[in-house]
């Protein structure tokens, strides 16, 4: 199915962006991967889109052709093994919270803690997408894509992925591969993994480190981001959003010493990752910070939501104010977590 001219706010969680001169729906894998075959020959830019839940596109849309995702659907186990554990593939269009219940109804253990989490599966290990303790390149086995650069299918193994904390080969790559499906191995159990993050650990009522059984897990954590405006919701503009606009920032020891004592600080190998909520919040832009029609979350300061009217523009001026005012207090220079098509943070 092709549409010209479709304005791309309406495919993304944020809600902004200009119309994409053609967009195209395929219903199966060939469908996809013709359509971007078709566009490489005759040299027209491509956007691949599954559920634009991590993408900001600029008010004068996308000159090409947009690809969505949405129509590649379903689970399929291969196997199921107590030594093992579950084995099984999903299609890039499937919406990943379905994966999550999928996941824990049956007895799967590793993502339970990324409940809630809107967009597309096959967008998940571009942005080897995290939360709560947990990261999805835990329990990816292999990513099924469409080669563009070679023009064959290729699967990457986990390791060649190169996975870190949200980014991968895809990510730094953007123009290469198009992930087609994405497998997974999860070990068996009614129970969580041990659960790291002491905000969740205290919903649960247990102590950092133990385990809890996975769907008391899985709705701890969607209520904890429904407090934060961090599930989709039409009637809440605070879930307008991008989700968090700003990765959390790794710094060496020597840059984190010059932040001020009671910011956070955990250790990431040699390196030290700090909170960008927390530093944004003593930069002086506190939750609902803003006066237009882009603001920041009444309640989450990391997320920059539209209002109802918001322009791309009005966002992106928005995320300029906070990154250049934390950069001015602390230091430290905020890193964009969506993906910027057509537009940037640079005046």
């Amino acid at each position: 199915m092709t549409d010209p001219g479709t304005a791309l706010a309406d495919l993304t969680t944020l809600r902004v962006g200009g119309p994409a001169r053609r967009l195209v729906r395929p219903a199966s894998e060939a469908d996809l991967i013709a359509a971007v075959a078709d566009c490489d020959r005759r040299g027209e830019p491509v956007l691949v889109l599954g559920g634009g839940s991590n993408v900001v596109v600029s008010d004068a849309g996308f000159d090409g052709t947009v690809v969505h995702t949405g129509g590649l659907r379903g689970i399929a186990t291969e196997d199921v093994m107590a030594c093992s554990g579950a084995f099984f593939g999903v299609a890039a269009g499937e919406p990943w919270d379905a994966v999550v219940a999928h996941c824990v109804d049956n007895g799967f253990v590793g993502v339970e803690a990324l409940s809630g989490i809107p967009g597309s599966t096959g967008a998940t290990p571009i942005q080897n997408v995290g939360a709560y303790g947990q990261e999805v390149s835990q329990t990816i086995a292999r990513v099924r894509t469409w080669d563009r650069e070679l023009g064959r299918v290729h699967t990457l193994g986990a390791v060649d992925c190169r996975f870190g904390y949200r980014s991968s080969v895809f990510k730094r790559h953007p123009d290469r591969w198009v992930v087609l499906s994405v497998s997974f191995q999860l070990r068996l159990g009614p129970d969580s993994e041990p659960v790291r993050y002491a905000e969740l650990a205290s919903r649960l009522g247990i102590a950092v480190g133990e385990r809890a059984p996975l769907a008391e897990v899985r709705e701890a954590v969607l209520a904890l981001r429904r407090g934060k405006g961090m599930v989709l919701d039409a009637a809440d503009h605070d879930t307008w959003s991008a989700g968090s606009f700003f990765t959390n920032p790794v710094l060496t020891a020597a840059q984190a010493a010059l932040l001020p004592a009671d910011a956070p600080r955990h250790p990431a190998g040699e390196l030290v990752k700090t909170s960008a909520a927390w530093l944004i919040e003593h930069a002086g832009f506190g939750k609902g910070f803003g006066d237009g029609p882009a603001r920041l979350s009444g309640k989450h300061t990391l997320a920059l939501t539209n209002r109802g009217a918001a322009t791309a523009a009005d966002v992106l001026a928005l995320a300029r104010e906070v990154r250049d005012g934390v950069e001015r207090r602390f230091g430290v220079r905020l890193v964009p977590e969506p993906v910027l098509i057509g537009c940037g943070l640079e005046p």
